[in-house]
């Protein structure tokens, strides 16, 4: 029983390699995606150009008009579906109150500027409000806005909605801007799980066990997180947190491990990885009536289920065939075959909310641990992640368009966001402690935060 514990704690560990580089892989080639996704994401896309103006915010004392504006393009420019202009060469400008000039605008559009967006902070005490305006190519007119509320502290959401909102407007995809990242700090020899903004901003402690608390994951509904817990050395349950009232609860408390939860797309299901009988094997449990199926049965280790976007299909780890590698299966356990085949070292499978990739920590031939990318019928691969330090825990963006991971690139285990096409790597975190198992969350459903009224 030890040597098999022993041997699941080993396959956790080599999942849990905390580790940034910039991935030079070229363009990825998708081929199943959405119309809208594809026409974001094929080599020939243009980006739509926009230019931001500005806030007027001369009526709030604070004037946080320069700091949303920050924000705001940096969204934009995250989204990927815009490229943010330099709108000064024009001679475009916001003044301190009232529209901008409309033949500037004209002229910048003509200029190739293809949407001008603008906005005004007020307030309405005790909360902030934030109107925007928006002139496009498309209806040449002033007009389209929108106005935002919300408490002075969510001032930073309301920008992240507006940036969301246009990203809506022009493709009818929502955004990301208001997505969340949970993840593992260490401190003072404690695990603990935080949660922050996309954007790195705003990080939140969730618990405060003075222990261990790794492996999160969210439910489909942004309302819970399910993670690992450690009440001891030797014993781990899955717990799940309720992050509006911070209840915890049990949801798996078998003898031996119980690790690397994943909640279902539907939310229905858990799978997990358990050693009650003796080696790591794969289970579900049925979220309403808490009844367990066993999906693997192996003398090896397996672990780390990833559910497809269809909750069809699991991507886990195992190493059944002497090293961990990635494989796949139906999600009652059948038709389990082996995914990936370069290398010696394959773990840690995320698949991708288009279904088209998995991302996963691979050992490449000059023994370093990067992010790569597979396409779930093993025809095309490819190293994500370059350059030094260990790169581990990938998690893709509801959009599929970035993914965050942990790396130890900057001498310290921190986050770091890429663009799923290897380009325009960014670090999240930059606090003392060690950051690390990454997920992130579900686009949002539920109105949370700032409310939105129409004008």
């Amino acid at each position: 029983m030890m040597m098999l514990r022993s041997r699941a704690a080993r396959m956790l560990a080599s999942c849990m390699l905390g580790l940034a580089g910039v991935g030079l892989a070229g363009a990825l080639l998708e081929s199943d995606a959405a119309d809208v996704y594809l026409e974001a994401t094929r080599p020939d896309f243009q980006k739509i150009p926009i230019g931001v103006l500005g806030f007027q915010d001369g009526t709030v004392p604070a004037h946080p008009g320069q700091d949303a504006a920050a924000v705001l393009a940096a969204d934009l420019r995250r989204s990927q579906v815009f490229a943010v202009a330099e709108t000064g060469r024009l001679g475009v400008g916001l003044p301190a109150t009232g529209e901008p000039d409309k033949s500037k605008l004209t002229q910048a559009v003509g200029a190739g500027i293809k949407v001008l967006v603008w906005g005004v902070i007020g307030v309405r005490e005790p909360d902030y409000l934030l109107d925007r305006f928006v002139y496009d190519d498309g209806s040449e007119e002033i007009g389209a806005a929108k106005r935002y509320v919300g408490s002075r502290p969510l001032l930073r959401q309301m920008t992240h909605r507006l940036a969301d909102e246009l990203v809506a407007r022009y493709t009818g995809e929502p955004g990301i801007a208001q997505t969340r990242i949970v993840y593992v700090s260490e401190h003072k020899g404690a695990k603990e799980l935080f949660v922050m903004e996309y954007d790195g901003h705003g990080a939140r402690q969730l618990t405060a066990d003075g222990f261990l608390n790794i492996t999160p994951q969210w439910s489909p509904d942004r309302k819970y997180l399910v993670f690992t817990s450690y009440q001891s050395r030797t014993r781990q349950t899955i717990e799940m947190l309720d992050l509006a009232t911070g209840k915890r609860s049990s949801l798996v408390s078998l003898a031996g491990l119980n690790i690397t939860p994943a909640l279902s797309p539907d939310g229905t299901k858990l799978a997990f990885a358990t050693s009650q009988d003796g080696n790591s094997e794969l289970y579900t449990m049925d979220m309403q009536s808490k009844a367990l199926t066993r999906l693997t049965v192996h003398s090896a280790g397996d672990l780390s289920p990833a559910w497809a976007p269809t909750g069809q299909e699991l991507a886990f780890t195992s190493d059944r065939g002497g090293r961990p590698q990635i494989y796949l299966m139906s999600a009652d356990g059948s038709n389990v075959r082996r995914l990936t085949f370069d290398g010696d070292y394959n773990a840690a499978p995320a698949w991708s909310p288009r279904g088209n990739w998995i991302a996963y920590v691979c050992r490449n031939e000059q023994r370093q641990y990067k992010i790569c990318l597979i396409s779930p019928d093993g025809q095309k691969r490819q190293q994500l992640t370059s350059g030094a330090g260990v790169d581990d825990s990938p998690s893709w963006s509801p959009d599929g368009r970035h993914l965050v991971f942990s790396s130890t690139g900057g001498g310290k285990t921190h986050l770091y966001m890429i663009n799923s096409d290897g380009k325009e790597q960014e670090q999240l975190t930059s606090a003392s402690g060690r950051d690390s198992m990454p997920a992130w969350s579900p686009v949002e459903i539920a109105r949370v935060g700032p409310a939105a009224e129409k004008r």
